[in-house]
């Protein structure tokens, strides 16, 4: 038997050892890079916000030319001749109706400025008689713009003058990246799948052909039916003798087509309160009656022919996805909202799985007649049709076996189906 002495326990760890773990250094410097890393990242987009936005408008009318394209291909086009021939006609088309209507556009813009002033003491006056309130005159809000904004005359001026070029050269940006977008075409996404394997290949591609039916079609129909809202609003306010009736029409025409919900009402209310202050009130109503009758005639036959591939939403969804992308983008961001919302939405209808629906009276209104206890009383009613039923099987049952014992033949090897010898 081995006798040694055991060997001596080892000393316990101290816990609260004077040096620093090995890993502390690293995990620090790791630390403040990833903080600077993010900084500067978050400032870098922020000074290239405006290209971004570029980009998109970009990549937004790249896909809307995509089936005019596609036709002209078709035709034996080469693309990049097609592609310089459908965007050279859609700057044709929007200088001739510049050249058209520009001249007579800005005179009575130029008028409609002017007589703001007349028009604010005009719907001053009236809600001073109707609501007994008191509202500022239109003097002092200028007097305390000059003295707010006066001193930044100058510097507001070259403002402006930067913005005007600024905005040049971001217009000619956005024409040459799509027009190099468009004229890739399946090059570019054959560049993109390239870095891919074949199933994620697939994938992008049906993403990419959702992408762009939903959004060529969305800005296509809405483009058509704002041209068509603005001719026949501007051929009626006219007809009628609204004063600035081009300015108002295109106003209505393109705000009922891009604010969903209530974008006819917004703009058909400035017509009407033109027609107000023009002092007369038979033409308010029949601008008002127009606006509903033409909104009517759009759901019912113009929208549902014109758009009728492209994607429906909700009305409430639709008008707080509006809300939500202008207060975070701004105005430009409230345009493109929808048919970002639109390709979301096509998205997940193709990817996400849906179930079917459970049979309940939550999902369907109650039919006319129906009381609260309708559901009640009808599977009460069920359950004593069944027990009914139930209680007639086995007296039919009762009476076959009386039957067949009362029979004098012998009975057969095999049983019927009602379970009795036959």
């Amino acid at each position: 038997m081995n006798l040694s002495p055991a060997a001596p326990a080892a000393p316990p760890a101290s816990y609260y050892s004077r040096r620093p773990p090995r890993w502390l250094g690293r995990a620090l410097l790791s630390g403040v890079v990833t903080v600077f890393a993010a900084i500067f990242v978050w400032r870098a987009l922020g000074s290239l916000t405006s290209l971004i936005v570029n980009l998109i408008i970009a990549l937004f009318l790249a896909l809307a030319m995509e089936p005019m394209i596609l036709w002209l291909v078709k035709h034996g086009w080469k693309r990049g001749a097609a592609t310089a021939t459908v965007l050279f006609s859609l700057l044709a088309a929007a200088a001739a109706v510049i050249a058209l209507f520009g001249r007579m556009f800005l005179e009575q813009a130029g008028d409609l400025i002017r007589s703001l002033p007349s028009t604010y003491d005009s719907v001053t006056l009236w809600a001073e008689k109707q609501f007994d309130v008191v509202i500022p005159e239109m003097e002092d809000l200028q007097a305390q713009l000059l003295q707010d904004y006066g001193n930044e005359v100058a510097s507001r001026a070259l403002a402006i003058g930067t913005s005007v070029i600024g905005g040049l050269f971001a217009f000619a940006t956005i024409l040459l990246v799509s027009y190099y977008l468009a004229a890739a075409g399946p090059k570019f996404r054959a560049s993109i799948c390239g870095w891919l394997r074949p199933k994620n290949q697939t994938e992008v591609l049906r993403l990419w052909e959702i992408t762009q039916i939903k959004i060529s079609d969305y800005i296509n129909s809405r483009v058509v039916l704002a041209a068509i809202a603005s001719f026949f609003t501007g051929v009626f306010l006219t007809i009628i003798d609204i004063p600035y009736a081009l300015p108002l029409a295109l106003f209505t025409g393109v705000v009922s087509q891009f604010v969903p919900t209530i974008g006819t009402y917004i703009g058909g209310a400035l017509p009407i309160v033109f027609a107000l202050t023009g002092g007369s009130w038979q033409k308010a109503v029949m601008v008002l009656g127009f606006i509903i009758l033409y909104q009517q005639v759009e759901n019912m036959w113009l929208s549902p022919k014109i758009s009728a591939r492209a994607l429906q939403m909700n009305p409430a969804v639709s008008f707080v996805v509006v809300l939500a992308f202008g207060a975070v983008f701004g105005a430009l961001g409230a345009f493109l909202s929808l048919p970002v919302a639109a390709t979301i939405q096509a998205v997940a209808t193709t990817y996400l799985r849906r179930h079917e629906l459970v049979d309940s009276h939550m999902l369907h209104d109650p039919a006319p007649g129906d009381s609260d206890g309708g559901e009640e009383e009808s599977s009460d009613g069920a359950a004593e049709a069944d027990e009914s039923t139930a209680a007639a099987a086995r007296a039919t049952a009762h009476d076959s076996a009386a039957d067949g014992r009362a029979q004098s033949e012998p009975p057969l090897p095999d049983r019927g189906t009602d379970g009795t010898r036959d």
